[in-house]
């Protein structure tokens, strides 16, 4: 394994994560072929109380056991990072083993709260069983998730990445494999076809923990897996260690809970609000909070996985700068974060945002919202990565209090805002659900422009943002003209009006014309080099002419 720096790390993981949502969204095409849209529900019915009790099994340890790692191999505490991985892994292994007896023995009770009173669709037996069967991956990811968090402590970014990659190509082999073979060749039913799908998750999950506990095992001398305990080392109680874990973990246990925050508040006003006083009705009022939560959220994923696999190299390489009192580091890794996703997110949100139509009909139909909704709530996205990347700034530097005031003023904006600004934007002209879409990114972008004053007051780094707003000011104008040569080429390629594969080719053809220009003038004006480094650049320049060079070699010897 090799040690990655912050910008390869940050490229990695993004790419994994990348892969890994584009095959999550991916596969429910041949998937729902297999088991029917209705079917789908009982699917989802898993899915959603797996995901809740995976949240309560893992409460945030795994990012917090990568700054704890980072913290003491950067002091050399090499032995006490080891006993904070021992430890790490008894936690989890206690909540996972907890949450899955509590998740298996309450299934049926489970099952009877879905269905309330309804009859002649999926029965208790049915929604207990799936639950039952996805119940048992909470068993292996935890501990894979800690595992990786152990990796990414040492700077080890490529091998947890991977596993990502792995688990999901084996999640999505078994779903669409396994649903289709127990349909139609073993003839087992609908029951045990979702079931296998479900069980992909388990299997998935299993395959990825293989791979890194073998990487682990693989690499212990460079780990320093079997250090001695120096003598100030001795002083630190595995209780202390418990302890900093726990407390690690909680502001990314507060994160969590805020962005579910947001929806609840979403869910709670906006379809009684375009109801009640905007004269919608319930129909469509719920097919645009589904699109706003759900839908579009799905697409939003894509451009929030760049904030996620920027903080998963964020997170040791900051924490291991500030424990080194590199603080001249610090503050160009700071930068270097904002700037990236202004360089990458915002021009992915643009272009989403202008093929709006041709996008949600690739991936969900014809629909008489989606597009429309879509368009604007895209930019949720933006606000979402530099909230999330800032949130972890913070936290690795440990500014709890900090943290909790972000948290707290951006949701609290956020419900204050909902139902005055859905009315005044309907007023205006507008569509009343834009002004709940516009108080969300406004309480996003206030946690945001808190958390970067309180990096700029810290009396250690005193982060300044002149190149940041440089760099932002050449992406704008930028997106600017790419915006004005893909609106002329929509008078020769019109993006509406089309079926699924036309639309996935005008996609294609216009991400190709609209991504050329945009990364032309970048070049051109240096925002790549400024953004990435010129040392980057070179590398992956070198990289490519080299794998150019050996295509062409061969293509000669043949």
């Amino acid at each position: 394994m090799k040690k990655n720096s912050f910008i390869k790390g940050a490229f990695i993981a993004t790419f994994a994560i990348f892969v890994s949502k584009f095959l999550g969204i991916i596969y429910v095409i041949p998937f729902y072929q297999i088991i029917g849209e209705q079917n789908g529900s009982l699917y989802g019915y898993a899915y959603t109380i797996y995901n809740l009790f995976l949240a309560l099994s893992t409460v945030g340890i795994p990012p917090a056991m990568s700054k704890l790692i980072s913290e003491y191999n950067t002091l050399g505490y090499y032995n006490t990072k080891e006993r904070a991985y021992k430890i790490g892994k008894k936690i989890m292994l206690i909540l996972s083993i907890v949450s899955f007896v509590v998740l298996f023995a309450l299934a049926p009770l489970i099952a009877k709260a879905i269905l309330g009173g309804a009859t002649g669709g999926n029965s208790i037996e049915d929604i207990a069983f799936v639950v039952r069967v996805i119940s048992t991956a909470i068993l292996f990811v935890p501990l894979l998730s800690v595992s990786k968090g152990y990796l990414q402590g040492h700077k080890f970014i490529a091998p947890s990445s991977y596993s990502q990659i792995l688990e999901q190509v084996i999640r999505v082999i078994v779903i669409i494999a396994g649903s289709y073979l127990f349909l139609n060749v073993f003839h087992l039913g609908m029951t045990n076809a979702i079931g296998i799908a479900v069980f992909g998750a388990t299997i998935g999950a299993i395959g990825a923990l293989i791979y890194i506990l073998y990487k682990i095992h693989k690499n212990k001398d460079q780990l320093n897996t079997d250090a001695v305990a120096k003598e100030e080392e001795k002083k630190i109680t595995n209780k202390e260690i418990a302890k900093k874990i726990i407390t690690y973990s909680l502001p990314f246990i507060m994160f969590g809970l805020t962005m579910s925050v947001y929806e609840f508040e979403d869910m709670l006003t906006v379809v009684r609000t375009l109801t009640n006083h905007l004269h919608y009705s319930t129909v469509d009022a719920e097919s645009i909070i589904a699109v706003m939560n759900t839908w579009g959220n799905k697409l939003n994923s894509i451009v929030v996985s760049i904030s996620i696999g920027l903080t998963t190299s964020l997170v040791p390489n900051i924490t291991s700068s500030y424990i080194s009192k590199k603080y001249s580091d610090v503050r160009k890794k700071i930068n270097q974060s904002v700037q990236i996703i202004i360089f990458i997110a915002l021009p992915m949100a643009v272009g989403l945002s202008f093929l709006a139509p041709s996008v949600f009909n690739a991936f969900y139909g014809v629909n008489k919202w989606g597009p429309i909704v879509f368009k604007y709530s895209i930019f949720v996205s933006i606000g979402t990565c530099l909230f999330n990347t800032t949130i972890i700034i913070l936290q690795s530097l440990s500014k709890y209090k900090a943290i909790f005031i972000s948290l707290f003023t951006g949701a609290a904006l956020n419900l204050a805002l909902n139902i005055p600004l859905m009315i005044l934007t309907q007023k205006i002209g507008f569509y009343g659900f834009y002004g709940a879409i516009t108080s969300t990114i406004i309480g996003l972008i206030t946690s945001v422009i808190i958390n970067l004053y309180v990096l700029s007051k810290d009396k250690d780094l005193k982060v300044k943002y002149n190149q940041t707003f440089k760099i932002l000011f050449k992406v704008v104008y930028t997106l600017i003209i790419m915006c004005i040569a893909l609106t002329l080429m929509k008078y020769i390629l019109p993006i509406t009006g089309h079926g699924r594969m036309t639309s996935l080719l005008i996609i294609l053809i216009y991400a190709i014309v609209g991504g050329t220009i945009y990364f032309v003038i970048s070049f051109k004006n240096n925002v790549i080099k400024e953004v990435l480094g010129e040392k980057f650049i070179d590398s992956v320049i070198s990289k490519t002419k080299k794998i150019l060079h050996i295509n062409k070699r061969q293509k000669t010897n043949a």
